[in-house]
């Protein structure tokens, strides 16, 4: 790391509040970026030998997923501890160490917090279920008695959102709610000592350096559930506006006030990114300066590869922000769906509501088959439209090799709850998950020193960071040129769109004199006039291929 902090140029780290408002943030999934010691799981350390590809690629902030401890039973998720580091992972020390080397890169640090649910591990869980029924330690949770004379039957028949029932039984006559998985408690967030704990956990973090906050499932924490609870069928009827008793309640809000004045007392303030599954409508109050100030939307993730659709979804988000004064956000790829290389050399799905890749994933990665050439080409041109709209993007590790979805990882060796509790529906989310190639070859293509947590198939060896490296038309080149472009060309936070002849060609212009023009159709266009300064495939005869997309300076 000697060389990267001696070369740091530390004004690359933007001091101004609004450093966020079209960053580029670069997601990791610890235990699945690079492993220090050899024992199959990624950690701190190893996140910390790899900052010079971070700095190298030109990103503006890194997220880092759950470092805590936990069992794993979701990934890192379910949370033993929210002020500590797996022992697996490192040490508190790891993390400052990490923290200082990414600032020394230019480079901002945003954690993860999941603040709806604990683990069953965590202390106050554990305490529940040690004391009474009605006791200060349950009243944390959301337990509620059994129905019939001895409460053997659950409060109301709920489904988990990763199968089977939402309610688990402790032995005495009460069960307790866990939306996600049964190792996952949801907490009450009517408790003043939760709402109280989680400032403290803020400022544990913010003391610590770290620049931002993405929140889970940040429209679940309010809660209203009364002594008749409705049937799952009710439940699912009811409409999202702000009174359901699960989600995006109205109250939720007032919990994200108590923490902008948290993050306020910070200079510059600190920075949130709310994950909520809400309608559009809704989103700004999670975006709202008085709030957590940005809130994800993943609408260009689940849209289909068409031009109409994707200029639909830009003109929707951009007024969405301007009218909570936030910038949008951009995602195509996290570490919750199929890797868009793979989506879009997918068919699209032939239900309304199907994700996309479902089937493909559940067949073994066999039917229907994919189009890898044509995947990668479209996500390359995707990426790049992407990159060039006003906003933050977020960017999942590994897109930028464009690695494709690992599909054929044997039942025995896969992780994901998911997959256990609803078997032949769900595969699972373990193969955007697998431990990235750093190298041809070894043992883990150069993860680590010893094998991966996850197994990773040998096609990783063609796609490793090194081949790539070497490689000036690789995706991984795109990658650097576009962000370093995107860099110098960032102005205000505004588009133009201009008008095309083709239906399949989409235009649009951004302050400073440059030009995005994506070709969603298969035929060639023509190239509009300008200096070319990325494409994301090659041109020919001063036309724009199908599938491909190319910023100009004009």
């Amino acid at each position: 790391m000697t060389d990267v902090l001696a070369h740091s140029d530390l004004a690359h780290l933007r001091h101004d509040a609004d450093w966020w408002r079209q960053a580029a943030v670069y997601q990791v999934y610890p235990r699945s970026f690079a492993d220090a010691n050899g024992d199959g799981l990624g950690d701190l350390r190893g996140i910390r030998s790899r900052v010079p590809h971070l700095r190298r690629l030109g990103i503006d902030a890194v997220w880092l997923s759950p470092f805590y401890p936990s069992a794993l039973a979701d990934g890192g998720y379910d949370v033993d501890d929210y002020r500590d580091v797996d022992p697996r992972l490192g040490t508190l020390d790891d993390f400052d160490d990490l923290v200082n080397a990414l600032h020394g890169a230019g480079i901002r640090v945003i954690i993860d917090i999941v603040p709806n649910h604990t683990s069953n591990r965590h202390e106050w869980f554990r305490e529940a279920l040690a004391s009474p029924k009605g006791s200060r330690a349950r009243n944390r949770y959301i337990f509620r008695d059994g129905l019939g004379d001895d409460g053997a039957s659950p409060p109301a028949d709920w489904t988990s959102a990763f199968g089977g029932p939402a309610w688990e039984p402790v032995g005495d006559g009460q069960w307790y709610l866990h939306y996600f998985a049964t190792e996952q408690p949801d907490l009450n967030w009517d408790d003043r000592e939760v709402r109280d704990d989680f400032l403290t956990t803020l400022r544990f973090w913010a003391d610590r350096g770290v620049d931002g906050f993405r929140i889970d499932v940040a429209h679940g924490l309010a809660k209203l559930l009364g002594d008749e609870l409705p049937d799952q069928a009710t439940l699912d009827a009811l409409p999202r506006d702000g009174g359901h008793p699960l989600w995006d309640r109205d109250e939720v809000h007032e919990i994200y006030a108590e923490w902008r004045a948290v993050f306020n007392e910070y200079s510059p303030p600190r920075t949130a990114v709310a994950e909520a599954w809400v309608d559009p409508s809704r989103r700004p109050r999670y975006a709202s300066i008085d709030g957590l100030g940005q809130a994800f939307n993943f609408d260009l993730l689940e849209a289909p590869f068409d031009a109409a659709a994707f200029r639909r979804i830009v003109d929707a988000n951009l007024a969405l922000a301007a009218e909570s004064g936030s910038s949008t956000t951009w995602v195509l790829s996290n570490h919750d769906v199929v890797r868009h290389a793979t989506r879009y050399g997918l068919p699209e799905p032939a239900e309304p509501g199907e994700r996309h890749g479902a089937a493909w994933l559940l067949s073994g990665g066999t039917q229907p088959v994919l189009d890898r050439e044509r995947g990668l080409r479209r996500a390359r041109a995707a990426t790049l439209f992407m990159l060039g709209l006003p906003g933050s993007a977020y960017l999942y590790q590994g897109e930028e090799l464009g690695l494709h979805e690992v599909g054929d990882i044997p039942a025995d060796e896969r992780q994901d709850p998911s997959f256990f509790r609803n078997p032949g529906v769900d595969i699972g989310r373990d193969g955007c998950r697998v431990p990235l190639p750093w190298t041809s070859t070894g043992a883990s293509f150069g993860f680590g020193h010893g094998g991966a947590h996850l197994p990773q198939p040998a096609w990783f060896g063609d796609v490793a960071v090194d081949v790539q490296d070497r490689d000036h038309d690789s995706t991984l080149s795109l990658y650097r040129r576009a962000l370093s472009v995107r860099d110098e060309l960032r102005g205000p936070e505004v588009l133009e769109w201009v008008p095309s002849a083709e239906a399949d060609v989409v235009r649009f212009r951004r302050p400073g004199g440059w030009e995005v023009a994506m070709n969603f159709g298969t035929a060639p266009a023509a190239l509009p006039p300008g200096e070319v300064l990325v494409a994301s495939g090659p041109l020919a005869d001063g036309r724009l291929p199908g599938e491909t997309a190319v910023w100009l300076r004009v």
